[in-house]
């Protein structure tokens, strides 16, 4: 039995690949009605193109309380972000607390799901998040931290609330997360 080289094996991966990348392009390019162009590539907004901020906060009953996040685009191109803020919950050191965050529906608002959202200059996109402050097993948290989705960085926001056992629930990004009443 004759076995390839790792140059070979390499050498027709290549092929393969190139072949099927032409492919896959004359296949676009057919399906494309005539005028019409490919779709542009959005950057990810990074966390230094935006602006972090609660824009409401929120009271309820039962002891829950949240706010609803604003992610504004401050810089002078669109840029995307698709899924869930990463959160963490900070003292007043800004010593990271013990957190546990919940993706999905809120106690206020109900999941708009996993999409793409593209903002304009100046124009932001929201999230939802929401928390209990009962007491039990509760947390001091001073700051809050987000993680805008795709991002490996992070913003700090005054919270200044009780966390019970650290935990957050928070919707996906959208335009707009209505509120229930």
């Amino acid at each position: 039995m004759i076995r390839p080289t790792t140059a070979q094996l390499v050498s027709t991966a290549a092929a393969i690949g190139t072949a099927l990348a032409v492919t896959a392009g004359a296949g676009a390019a057919q399906a494309a009605p005539a005028g019409a162009s490919a779709p542009q590539a959005v950057a990810t907004c990074g966390t230094p193109d935006l602006r972090i901020s609660f824009r409401d906060r929120l009271g309820g009953g039962m002891n829950h309380a949240g706010g609803t996040l604003e992610l504004r685009n401050t810089t002078d191109r669109l840029c995307a972000l698709r899924g869930y803020p990463g959160l963490g919950l900070e003292n007043a050191r800004h010593a990271p607390l013990p957190t546990r965050t919940v993706r999905g529906n809120t106690w206020y608002a109900d999941d708009p799901g996993n999409k793409v959202v593209r903002l304009r200059p100046g124009e932001a996109a929201q999230a939802n998040v929401a928390w209990t402050h009962s007491g039990t097993e509760a947390r001091r948290a001073d700051f809050l931290r987000v993680t805008p989705p795709g991002a490996t960085t992070y913003r700090t926001i005054a919270l200044g609330d009780v966390v019970d056992h650290g935990e957050l629930h928070v919707t996906a990004v959208a335009h707009k997360v209505p509120v229930r009443d």
